[in-house]
């Protein structure tokens, strides 16, 4: 498996700010957008976490970094990656592009973030061990030098 996961979103009105341009809370938007198809992509989906295992990914820290604007109509390109996984969290590494007009391979970065999602059991909220399915599609997502089990 290609260790990016890719996700595309367009920039709707909703989403911009009074000049014009995506809002900054909405790149975290688009961002867990690009978290959830990238586990249905593993075959999860997480009301099944949910339902199954009582669990929930939720974030721990988060850091974005703005580079260049989006703007209203715009096709942008989501970039997932684990950049390390551990028996009940992950960090990760997302980026947010934007496609060039023509829906070249051609992509302007416009947001990096460095996000850690811990797995947490719903009642208790503590961290739990990802369920062994779960971990097993995840670690082979991801390289050796990307493990830390």
């Amino acid at each position: 498996m290609d260790e990016w996961h890719e996700f595309r979103v367009r920039v709707y009105f909703e989403d911009t700010d009074a000049q014009g341009v995506v809002y900054f809370t909405n790149y975290l938007k688009f961002m867990e957008r690009g978290r959830t198809e990238w586990l249905r992509e593993l075959g999860v989906e997480q009301d099944w976490l949910l339902r199954e295992h009582g669990l929930c990914f939720t974030l721990t820290e988060t850091g974005a970094r703005f580079h260049r604007p989006a703007r209203f109509n715009d096709q942008l390109l989501v970039r997932t990656r684990i950049a390390r996984l551990a028996r009940a969290s992950m960090a990760l590494e997302q980026t947010v592009s934007r496609l060039a007009a023509n829906d070249s391979a051609d992509s302007e970065l416009l947001c990096s973030a460095d996000c850690v999602a811990a797995c947490i059991d719903m009642q208790s909220f503590r961290p739990r061990r990802i369920p062994a399915e779960l971990f097993a599609a995840e670690r082979d997502f991801v390289t050796q030098d990307q493990r830390q089990v």
